[in-house]
């Protein structure tokens, strides 16, 4: 696997939906990441909601968070809800956190 897929999906754990103490990765927001030959990253993302308020910031957010890897130079978010996202996409951990066992 491409390093700095690795490096994206570290950075996406440091992004938070604000109104949850559990970061976008290990919710389970994170549908797909992927480095092309052109080094441009294609990440597919859902939101916890359709009509979340923060969407944009979150978006932006996870967009930021592979430029900023070396050697991207290009990144594309796509949105979707399908399939829509459930509390059983969450990590173990962000279960835990979240008091979902």
């Amino acid at each position: 696997m491409d390093k700095r897929i690795d490096q994206i999906i570290a950075n996406l754990k440091d992004v938070y939906d604000p109104e949850i103490p559990v970061n976008i990765y290990d919710l389970g927001l994170i549908y797909n990441v992927d480095v092309d030959e052109k080094d441009t990253a294609h990440i597919i993302m859902t939101l916890t909601a359709p009509g979340c308020p923060v969407a944009d910031m979150l978006l932006e957010e996870t967009r930021h968070s592979a430029m900023i890897v070396e050697g991207i130079k290009e990144a594309h978010v796509e949105l979707t809800f399908d399939p829509p996202w459930d509390k059983t996409m969450m990590s173990e951990e962000a279960r835990l956190e979240l008091g979902f066992f």
